[in-house]
C-alpha cells in the first residue's frame, strides 16, 4: 500500500510540476550568458566569454558544461532547446529524488503496517510560482534541485547503514563524489557538500575508508581548482568577483526575503509543515527512522552521526545555512530565485510524509486515529494552500518594474520587453529594445567601433576603430577593412548580446561579469542588487583602438578621464591582471597564475580614472590641446 500510494504521488507530482514549468517556460538572459560560453567551447576557443580572454563569466562550473556535452550530441538542435530541456528534466528528477529520499526516510517504521505515503513539502515548492519559472531559464536551478534531490537520498541510504555489504566502497565513493560536486553545482554549495564529507569521515571506519572518502570527494572540485586558479587567475568564479560574494547586504537581503514571502504568505506552509512534522514524531512506533534500521553496536558518536536523525538534521541545517548566506548576501535581483535552494532543503525531510492507519498494537486506537486524523487535516489543509499560491498574481503590479528594491520578476520582465510570451531563443531577444540596432551599428561600422548604448533604443554611440593602415598587394580596401574590423559592444545584457553577435565581436559590461576591469573595481553600497559595480565606459574607450577625442566620442564622455584612464591601465598591477588572462597561455603562465590567483582575487581599481592614478602613484596626462587623429605622433 506504501509503494503504491508514493509511486502514485511520485507520477502525479512529477507530471504537474513538469506540465506546469512548461507553461512558463522561457530562457533568461542569464542564461543566454552560458550559451556564449558554450559557443566558444564549441568552436574551439576555450571556456571564455570573449575570445582571446580568459574570463568565467558562469557560476556553475557544471551547468556550463552539461550544456556544452548536450551541445555536442544534440548537433544541429539549437543551444537554448538543448539548455531548455537539460533545464526541465533536471528540474523532475530533483522532486522526484527528493520525494524517494524522505519515503525512505520513513519505509522502515512503517514495516508491517498499513500507510499512505502522500506528497506533503514537495507540493509547497512546486505550487511556489518562482520555482516553476526557474525550472527552465537556462540556468542552473533545475541542476541544483536535482544534486539536492540526489545527495538526499543517497545521504538517507547511508544513514541506513550499509555496512558489510559487498558495495559498501562503491556506495561510499560514489555519495562523496556527489558531495564533492558541491562547490562545481554553485559555489556557496560547498557549505552543504562540506557537511556531507565531515560526516561521512567521521562515520567512516578505518584509515582506508577515510582516505577513500577524501580522495573521491576532492578529485574533481580540487582538480578544477588547480585549473581555474591555472587558467583564469583567481580563485572564485568571475561572477563570485563581479558580485563581491564575500560583501554582505543584510538589510537588502531581509527585503529579498520580505519580496519572496508576502505574495504567497509563506509562512503558512511553514506553520503548516511543523505541524505535520510533530504530529510525524509523536506517531512513530519504531526508532529505527531515528537511529537508523540497522544500527551496529558501534560507538556512540558514529551512531548518532550516521543515523537518519542525524541527516534530517543535516538537511534542515543546510537548508538555514544556505537562507542566511543569501540573505547576507542581500540576495538577488530576480524574484525569489536564490532562496528556491535554502527552501528545497528544509521541505526535504517532509516531501512526502506517511499517514498511517492504526493497527491496534503499536499504538492504541485513539492516540492513532488521532493522529491520523491530524496528520489529514493538516495535510488538507496544505494542499489548500498549494491550489492558492499555485495561481497567485506573484509580485503584481511591481513584477515589471525596477522599483527601489531591484527585484523583478525576471521572467515576466522579459516577457513583456520583448513582446514574446516565452522568450526561448537569443531570436526572441532581438525584440528586446535596442538588440536589432546593434546587428545594423555592427554592419555600419565595416572598419570596426566601440558600440554604447544611447538614450535612444533604436541607435547606438558609435565611437570609430582608428583607421586601419592600407591593404596588402591585391587585396580590396572594403574586405580588408572587414577582415581586420573590430568591434566592441559594451551593455548590461550580456546574454541576449553576446548570443546575436559573432564571437569575434567582444561583448563586455559595466557591472564585470564579462569585463575583467569592471569586477575589479570595488562594490557600490547602494546600487542594485547583482548590478552593485559600475564601470564608467571611459575605460572601454581607452582600453581598445578607438578614436578618443569629440566629435569621435560621444559628448557625454570626457576627453580628459579617457587619456586618464589611459594612463591608469598601465599601472603594474593592472596590467599583470590583464597579462594573466590575455597572454598566450602555456605552462610558465599557467603556474604563474596559479601562485597568483589570490593575489589576483584581491586586487581592485578605482572606477574614477583620476583616483587610479592617484592609487597607482602615476602622473596625470598633458592636457595640451593638440587635435588628436589617431596616428602615432611624428618626430620633428
Amino acid at each position: 500500500m506504501a509503494r503504491i500510494s508514493l509511486w502514485v504521488s511520485v507520477v502525479v507530482v512529477a507530471a504537474l510540476f513538469g506540465w506546469a514549468a512548461w507553461q512558463r517556460r522561457w530562457i533568461a538572459d542569464d542564461g543566454l550568458i552560458v550559451l556564449r560560453t558554450v559557443r566558444n567551447l564549441l568552436a574551439g576557443n576555450g571556456p571564455v566569454f570573449n575570445a582571446g580572454e580568459r574570463v568565467e563569466s558562469n557560476t556553475s562550473t557544471l551547468w556550463t558544461y552539461l550544456v556544452y556535452l548536450g551541445g555536442l550530441a544534440g548537433g544541429p538542435v539549437r543551444l537554448e532547446y538543448v539548455a531548455l530541456a537539460l533545464a526541465l528534466s533536471l528540474s523532475v528528477a530533483g522532486v522526484v529524488l527528493v520525494m524517494l529520499g524522505a519515503a525512505r526516510l520513513y519505509v522502515p517504521s512503517l514495516r508491517g503496517r498499513r500507510a499512505l505515503l502522500l506528497p506533503a513539502g514537495v507540493l509547497v515548492y512546486i505550487a511556489i510560482p518562482p520555482a516553476r519559472d526557474f525550472a527552465t531559464s537556462g540556468l542552473e536551478n533545475g541542476l541544483v534541485i536535482a544534486w539536492i534531490g540526489l545527495l538526499w537520498w543517497m545521504m538517507v541510504c547511508w544513514s541506513q547503514h550499509l555496512r558489510g555489504r559487498p558495495n559498501e566502497a562503491w556506495f561510499l565513493a560514489a555519495l562523496a563524489v556527489v558531495a564533492g560536486l558541491s562547490v562545481l553545482v554553485r559555489p556557496e554549495l560547498a557549505l552543504i557538500g562540506g557537511l556531507a564529507l565531515v560526516m561521512m569521515l567521521i562515520a567512516a571506519r578505518g584509515l582506508q575508508r577515510r582516505v577513500l572518502i577524501v580522495v573521491a570527494g576532492g578529485l574533481l572540485p580540487v582538480g578544477y581548482q588547480i585549473f581555474r586558479m591555472g587558467y583564469y587567475g583567481l580563485l572564485v568564479p568571475q561572477t563570485a568577483l563581479a558580485k563581491d560574494a564575500s560583501g554582505d547586504k543584510w538589510g537588502q537581503g531581509l527585503i529579498y526575503l520580505a519580496n519572496f514571502n508576502k505574495p504567497y504568505a509563506l509562512w503558512i506552509p511553514a506553520l503548516l509543515l511543523i505541524a505535520l512534522g510533530a504530529v510525524l514524531v509523536a506517531g512513530r512506533s519504531r526508532p529505527g527512522w531515528i537511529h537508523g534500521s540497522e544500527a551496529p553496536s558501534n560507538n556512540g558518536l558514529v551512531q548518532r552521526v550516521q543515523s537518519p536523525a542525524a541527516v534530517v538534521i543535516f538537511m534542515l541545517v543546510s537548508g538555514l545555512v544556505q537562507g542566511l548566506y543569501w540573505i547576507r548576501q542581500g540576495g538577488d535581483f530576480m524574484h525569489g530565485r536564490v532562496l528556491l535552494t535554502p527552501v528545497f532543503c528544509l521541505l526535504a525531510p517532509v516531501a512526502v510524509i506517511p499517514v498511517v492507519t492504526p493497527d491496534g498494537t503499536r499504538l492504541s486506537r485513539e492516540k492513532g486515529s488521532l493522529l491520523s486524523g491530524a496528520a489529514v487535516a493538516v495535510w488538507l489543509a496544505l494542499v489548500g494552500w498549494s491550489l492558492w499560491a499555485a495561481n497567485s498574481p506573484g509580485m503584481g503590479a511591481d513584477a515589471t518594474r525596477v522599483t527601489y528594491s531591484g527585484i523583478v520578476d525576471e521572467r515576466r520582465f522579459y516577457s513583456q520587453a520583448t513582446g514574446h510570451a516565452h522568450p526561448l531563443t537569443a531570436a526572441d531577444y532581438l525584440d528586446y529594445p535596442r538588440m536589432r540596432a546593434v546587428i545594423v551599428a555592427i554592419n555600419n561600422t565595416p572598419d570596426g567601433a566601440l558600440l554604447l548604448p544611447s538614450g535612444n533604443y533604436d541607435v547606438w554611440d558609435v565611437v570609430p576603430a582608428v583607421p586601419p593602415p592600407p591593404p596588402p598587394p591585391g587585396v580590396s580596401m572594403d574586405s580588408w577593412r572587414r577582415q581586420i574590423a573590430q568591434h566592441t559592444v559594451f551593455f548590461t545584457n550580456l546574454g541576449m548580446v553576446g548570443m546575436n553577435v559573432g564571437l569575434n565581436t567582444r561583448v563586455i559590461d559595466q557591472i564585470g561579469l564579462a569585463n575583467p576591469l569592471a569586477a575589479h573595481t570595488a562594490r557600490l553600497e547602494d546600487g542594485r542588487i547583482g548590478h552593485d559595480k559600475n564601470l564608467f565606459p571611459d575605460w572601454a574607450v581607452a582600453e581598445g583602438p578607438w578614436l578618443k577625442e569629440h566629435p569621435y566620442v560621444p559628448p557625454y564622455l570626457a576627453e580628459g578621464w579617457i587619456k586618464e584612464a589611459g594612463v591608469a591601465l598601465k599601472c603594474p598591477e593592472t596590467d599583470r591582471m590583464l597579462e594573466s588572462i590575455r597572454s598566450p597561455l602555456g605552462i610558465r603562465r599557467f603556474l604563474s597564475n596559479a601562485l597568483h590567483s589570490l593575489e589576483f582575487t584581491r586586487f581592485r581599481i578605482d572606477r574614477v580614472p583620476q583616483y587610479e592614478l592617484l592609487r597607482c602613484g602615476l602622473d596625470e596626462p598633458p592636457l595640451d590641446g593638440t587635435p588628436y587623429t589617431g596616428l602615432p605622433a611624428t618626430g620633428p
